[in-house]
């Protein structure tokens, strides 16, 4: 891995070590290769000089997750340091081998935001996970994941937060995300684990995965403005959203119960009727096998956008919306 002479390599990430009233750049060592060679994080940090929280930011926890970076790059090159109250920790690459390697999955083909917080003892990915934990978001005091779709699938801009907890929701709220989902945070992801550690965190889902979208980066960019802005980081007005968030007390996946050509009707942030036909499955002859209806009332999430589908295959995510 190339490594930027003019950058310094750390083996402990220690923010009251980082000069305040700077931004500063290091290659953060996590864990080493098959040939004993140092795997390197990029971590920035802007510290100010007057105290306050520090709020983590991550992103491409799977290696194909693209737009979170960019935001995290885009923030610190539009905050000024000098006014900051606190300390910004940006994490643009969490998942660096399978960044390299343009995977979703990690080298052992684990999905790395399944086995949070890892083993300290453990399988590679186990251990990595651990490692990620250990040294970097135990450090933060809120936590601000940054994901896209994953392969063959296509998002909306929308948050999963534990909307129980007053301080989760008004990070959400701020995000001025197109739908937030309700998703209580045990689940082995980066977010649950932050929330064992009693750090506030929120998911974003930046939009598709393997490209940059300019509209959804800056989307994203707007609502962490509006979170450092609330928390009194910096002194960004908060910025309305221009439409209504859509708020879902629970969501979940439709799948399809055999193979063929799949096409899915609805697009994103679709509001579908109970009934309504959402997918139609063709044989490779072109012949109707099956179409696929909505069990109830929802808005579409997310959606498969690939035509080639095997039984069990994900059609769309709906989000049944919370009343009001």
């Amino acid at each position: 891995m190339l490594i930027n002479s003019k950058v310094e390599i750390i083996k402990e990430l220690n923010i009251n070590k980082a000069p305040k009233g700077a931004i500063t750049k290091y290659w953060l060592e996590i864990v080493k290769d098959g040939m004993g060679v140092p795997v390197h994080l990029p971590v920035i940090i802007a510290r100010g000089k007057s105290k306050g929280d520090v709020v983590g930011l991550t992103a491409a926890v799977h290696g194909n997750e693209l737009n979170g970076i960019p935001v995290i790059q885009r923030l610190f090159k539009e905050i000024d340091v000098k006014e900051l109250k606190g300390t910004i920790v940006g994490v643009p690459i969490i998942n660096v081998p399978s960044f390299l390697r343009k995977k979703r999955r990690f080298m052992d083909g684990t999905d790395l935001n399944h086995i949070m917080p890892g083993k300290e003892q453990g399988t590679v990915s186990q251990v990595y996970a651990w490692r990620i934990v250990n040294k970097i978001i135990k450090h933060f005091d809120y936590l601000v994941d940054l994901h896209t779709a994953s392969n063959g699938r296509i998002n909306s801009y929308y948050i999963r937060a534990d909307m129980s907890d007053e301080m989760v929701r008004k990070m959400a709220l701020l995000q001025n995300a197109q739908i937030i989902v309700h998703n209580p945070p045990s689940d082995g992801t980066l977010r649950g684990t932050a929330d064992e550690f009693e750090i506030p965190a929120i998911t974003l889902e930046v939009g598709n995965p393997n490209l940059f979208q300019k509209g959804m980066i800056r989307d994203g960019l707007t609502g962490i403005h509006n979170l450092l802005g609330y928390l009194s980081i910096t002194d960004s007005e908060v910025e309305e959203h221009s439409s209504e968030t859509v708020i879902c007390k629970k969501s979940y996946w439709i799948y399809t119960d055999t193979g063929g050509l799949l096409t899915v009707h609805p697009e994103v942030t679709q509001i579908v009727k109970k009934g309504e036909k959402i997918a139609t499955l063709r044989d490779v002859f072109g012949d109707l096998l099956k179409e696929y209806l909505a069990p109830e009332n929802g808005i579409v999430i997310g959606k498969s956008v690939s035509p080639v589908n095997q039984a069990g295959g994900r059609i769309l995510h709906l989000g049944i919306v919370k009343k009001k």
